[in-house]
């Protein structure tokens, strides 16, 4: 059900108090304008969340790419959190996690065509973006974890809003997990319920939908995860390019270093026997040490054959620079690629038409406006018959 993962603390809400005092402060003092939010000429999708914890941004962010990259130049700029550089830096094929992060790497070895960057001050990461230092024109900036970012004013704020950890049943930190309160939802111009169970009942989308008691002027959708075939990490090393899940009888060791990792587990379940499944949960964004790896072999070694190791794509990046895993779990090592589906049928047309809607609008460059542009042409003489665009508040 919804909120299932919630625990509170509630002998740490004293201490909440404080903190959410903090934090209304800092979000008066930019809504009063005292501290500055600044809009940019090119079109900026945010994507975030108000929780700690995973939420599915890197899906989210991807599917936003998918829906754009053939349309317009894309670029996507993330804070690159635990990365070793400092200041902006675009990624590169030859890029590592200390340069870049894992996310960002993540999605230029997925999206190599997509210019992927990184900077903590998101102004100065849009301005070296649009300043002419990539190989080409950006037409539309997708910035990644940035719902609290709030010295960027993006053309459209998408919240995303985990099934298993509403927002309304949650509380500020440090007694639960909520960055903010759950009255700044209404920043928001579009708010997503992600990891929704696919067995989601009708009733059940009215009584979240009047439970996050929306504004007239935002969207919410409910989205899904979508499991891809197992891929190797090695592929020049791995014994099968690729594994269903659903058809094997493997022993499976399942490592992980994300911030909710009890949905990809329950997921897996659906997939593999729980006799035939052993986890190695990490924290988020963990950098593996020696010993670590060391006890990854071990325990992958002590499973009954047949067996494989499987990981998210984030980790992925992480345990390609391991230097000590074993020949064995370097052979069988392989991700779980995974995607975002719309559960409603016309939500993702609707989703779609949003966002392509607010680019053509704002973009001078894309094919989009191209296109635009010939419809007005042909339609010049047309009454009535005039091309839409989709407006938000803000814009």
């Amino acid at each position: 059900m919804e909120g299932d993962f919630i625990k509170i603390n509630d002998w740490l809400r004293p201490l909440s108090f404080f903190y959410g005092t903090a934090v209304k402060l800092r979000n008066a003092l930019f809504d009063m304008g005292v501290l500055k939010s600044r809009a940019f000429d090119v079109p900026v999708i945010a994507v975030g969340n108000i929780t700690v914890g995973g939420t599915g941004k890197t899906p989210h962010v991807e599917y936003l790419v998918r829906l754009l990259k053939d349309k317009v130049s894309v670029a996507v700029l993330s804070r690159g959190y635990k990365r070793k550089s400092k200041g902006f830096q675009l990624a590169t094929a030859q890029s590592t996690v200390a340069d870049v992060g894992d996310e960002p790497l993540q999605m230029k070895h997925k999206f190599p065509q997509v210019t992927v960057a990184v900077d903590k001050k998101r102004v100065r990461g849009i301005e070296r973006l649009t300043a002419g230092d990539t190989p080409r024109p950006i037409d539309v900036v997708l910035l990644d974890d940035a719902f609290q970012h709030r010295y960027v004013k993006p053309g459209i704020n998408i919240l995303l809003v985990d099934y298993h950890r509403l927002i309304i049943y949650d509380a500020l930190l440090p007694a639960g997990r909520l960055r903010e309160p759950m009255t700044e939802k209404n920043r928001a111009d579009i708010v997503i319920v992600t990891k929704c169970p696919k067995t989601l009942k009708p009733m059940e989308f009215r009584v979240i939908t009047k439970a996050l008691n929306l504004y007239p002027y935002q969207k919410l959708f409910f989205t899904t995860f979508a499991y891809e075939p197992l891929q190797p990490v090695f592929p020049n090393e791995c014994r099968e390019p690729a594994v269903d899940l659903t058809k094997s009888q493997a022993n499976v060791l399942l490592v992980t270093g994300i911030g909710s990792p009890r949905q990809m587990e329950e997921d897996l379940l659906t997939m593999v026997d729980k006799s035939r499944l052993t986890t190695l949960h990490y924290a988020d964004h963990h950098n593996f040490s020696r010993k670590e790896i060391d006890t990854l072999n071990q325990r992958f070694s002590a499973l009954p054959e047949p067996r494989l190791v499987v990981t998210t794509e984030k980790d992925a990046t992480r345990l390609l620079q391991a230097d000590n895993l074993s020949p064995d779990v370097r052979r069988r090592l392989y991700m779980l690629p995974v995607s975002i589906r719309f559960m409603q049928e016309e939500q993702e047309e609707m989703f779609n038409q949003n966002i392509i809607g607010y680019v053509q609008k704002n973009s001078r460059n894309s094919i989009l406006v191209k296109s635009k542009d010939d419809h007005k042409s042909q339609d010049r003489h047309r009454a009535g018959d005039r091309p839409r665009t989709i407006s938000f508040r803000n814009n």
